[in-house]
């Protein structure tokens, strides 16, 4: 028996979202304090400027199941000419498992086009802990084009997936 897509309303962040998103990010139990405090300056820079901003934030928001479930931030990457990065992703563990993490990637990849872009950059770390996150961005058929040997830290790779969204 396969895992039960739920389809769930993706829209624009609004500063009521933003407590929220953070308890989300902070359950995932993946991200340090710091990158939990990076995430929090994208999504004030989206909540400040909205569409002016370089980080495009997206909930996934399903009031008959608990309200917001997860969050997407995604923008053009700097001095290319259509080239995107997915900054974040991140679904409340509570549900995670239910296709919310897929409809809010398809959201991004969809949206990416769309603004005229093709090719989609997701970065991670290679420690352990993110084994489930590597496994979905393969899942969702992201290739590994790049791994940066103790970026974050020793032991710690950065890892650089990538989807040609003009296929």
């Amino acid at each position: 028996m396969g895992v039960a897509i739920v389809a769930a309303a993706i829209r624009p962040l609004a500063h009521a979202d933003r407590e929220r998103v953070r308890e989300i990010i902070v359950a995932t139990d993946t991200f340090t304090a710091s990158e939990v405090a990076t995430a929090m300056e994208l999504i004030d820079e989206w909540l400040a400027a909205s569409e002016a901003s370089d980080y495009l934030t997206y909930v996934l928001d399903d009031p008959d199941n608990g309200g917001v479930r997860g969050y997407v931030c995604f923008g053009p990457t700097p001095l290319t000419d259509s080239t995107y990065d997915l900054y974040w992703i991140a679904v409340d563990p509570a549900v995670q498992g239910r296709g919310y993490g897929r409809q809010l990637t398809q959201f991004a990849e969809g949206e990416v086009r769309r603004r005229g872009g093709r090719t989609l950059l997701i970065e991670t770390s290679s420690l352990d802990k993110y084994a489930p996150t590597v496994h979905f961005y393969e899942s969702s058929n992201y290739s590994l084009v790049a791994r940066i040997p103790n970026f974050y830290r020793e032991g710690d790779d950065k890892l650089i997936y990538a989807k040609d969204l003009a296929k």
